[in-house]
């Protein structure tokens, strides 16, 4: 078939960064801000828990259904398609909020945006490669998470800040329906803008059946379960977010509840403010120490001060659960060394996968796999915080959490390392052995 790619290529930093922040915004909008807006609406925490943690496994599953992105059109096509599908569906769940039976309808509306933003993550990250050369793809990585990024503290901050402001004027459900329009109108915008200047991303359309796709994607499968130690990796990758897969869902909660229900009775845009800016500054700033800790130190051994610097920060909730001090000075320097502390952790998970899981034929594919299995360490722990927490109060469920830690300490010591101090990560393997699968 012949390429439908123009002569004049459009400049990579016309698209790069709209092309993340667009994965950033659906993602934040069900991971974070639907549980807040479920919270200011009168729910249960154990019913918000659980239902929003099981919104994630769209990302988990992934992997079963990208290898569709490959056969069918182009990247591009998918990307412009699930960002559109992606927006309407936000834009929908604001008509569906003065409803009756709002939370269901609500909730199915949210599954189509996290399936539609797991799979653009697929799209999105496969244009990406087959766009920009090997330099190019270097030089633009730290547009990616600078942009992601960026999302994060537009929608944790930006977004909830201006909720907390029209909830003084127009009331909970007016205020959180403008903005789910407006994260709609934006992911629809971003999705016209994409259709003109995003490259194709591979204009040639894959020739392979089901029944050959099938059967590279059992090859990748068995290679993945042949590398060596692979089950204690992925244990310890599991539990590695053990606390975090707890503490995200709760915290959020845990500030904006009522003193009288052990809360800190922040308001929506104090929420945003503090945890929003400054606590996604913090965390921002911990992810880029955390790299430059592990590459000084090498992977194995920063590996347990990265597993303690996850967790250990968590003490900020014990301490907020347990003085509940109304200086907001004390909550957000509390908040902003509990999400420092995770940026900086967060990063010794990363690395273990590129390191330690990823290298082989299929590289991509098995960081995917192993991706996949780490986000279940998120969700599986999520969905049973909010009953933990209903049985035993905020302050012993915070304690609780900080426990969780100690199995993933004690593998920290166990798991094998093969790099040395000065391991680098992995190089990209080559395109042509590369499918897909992420």
């Amino acid at each position: 078939m012949t390429s439908t790619r123009t002569p004049d290529r459009t400049h990579p930093a016309r698209w790069v960064p709209t092309l993340y922040f667009a994965e950033g915004v659906p993602f934040f909008a069900v991971a974070l801000i639907a549980g807040i807006l479920y919270k200011r609406l009168g729910l249960r925490n154990d019913v918000i828990t659980f239902y929003t943690s099981l919104l994630l496994l769209p990302w988990s599953l992934k992997p079963l259904w990208s290898p569709l992105i490959e056969m069918f059109k182009t990247k591009k096509f998918f990307v412009v398609a699930l960002e559109l599908a992606g927006g309407l569906s936000l834009a929908l769940v604001a008509l569906c909020l003065p409803l009756p039976g709002y939370f269901g309808y609500t909730l199915a509306l949210l599954a189509v945006v996290a399936f539609c933003s797991s799979t653009h993550d697929i799209a999105a990250d496969g244009l990406y490669i087959a766009s920009l050369s090997p330099k190019e793809q270097a030089a633009y990585t730290g547009w990616q998470g600078g942009f992601y990024n960026a999302a994060r503290f537009f929608s944790q901050g930006g977004l909830i800040i201006l909720a907390g402001y029209l909830e003084l004027r127009v009331g909970v459900p007016r205020a959180w329906m403008a903005i789910f329009v407006a994260m709609g109108l934006i992911l629809m915008a971003l999705s016209i803008y994409h259709a003109q200047v995003l490259p194709s991303g591979g204009a040639e359309r894959r020739s392979e059946s089901i029944r050959e796709m099938a059967a590279t994607f059992k090859e990748v499968v068995v290679s993945f379960l042949k590398k060596p130690n692979i089950y204690l990796l992925l244990l310890f990758i599991v539990l590695y977010r053990a606390g975090e897969g707890q503490v995200v869902k709760i915290g959020p909660l845990f500030l904006v509840d009522k003193r009288v229900a052990g809360g800190l009775g922040l308001t929506t845009d104090q929420f945003g403010t503090i945890y929003g800016t400054f606590g996604t500054l913090a965390f921002v700033a911990g992810s880029i120490l955390g790299g430059y800790f592990t590459s000084w130190l090498g992977l194995r051994r920063a590996l347990l001060p990265l597993v303690c610097a996850m967790n250990f920060p968590n003490l900020a909730y014990v301490y907020l659960s347990t003085a509940l001090p109304t200086s907001h000075l004390a909550v957000t320097a509390a908040l902003s060394v509990e999400m420092f502390g995770y940026g900086f952790g967060f990063v010794g998970v990363i690395l273990l996968m590129m390191q330690e899981i990823a290298p082989g034929k299929y590289q991509t594919a098995h960081y995917a796999f192993a991706n996949s299995l780490m986000n279940l360490g998120l969700l599986i722990p999520g969905t049973v915080s909010g009953k933990i927490q209903l049985a035993v109060g905020y302050r012993n469920f915070f304690v609780w959490v900080l426990l969780s830690s100690i199995p993933a300490l004690i593998l920290s010591r166990l798991i094998p390392i093969r790099g040395g101090a000065s391991s680098p990560a992995v190089s990209p393997e080559p395109m042509e052995e590369t499918p897909q699968w992420r």
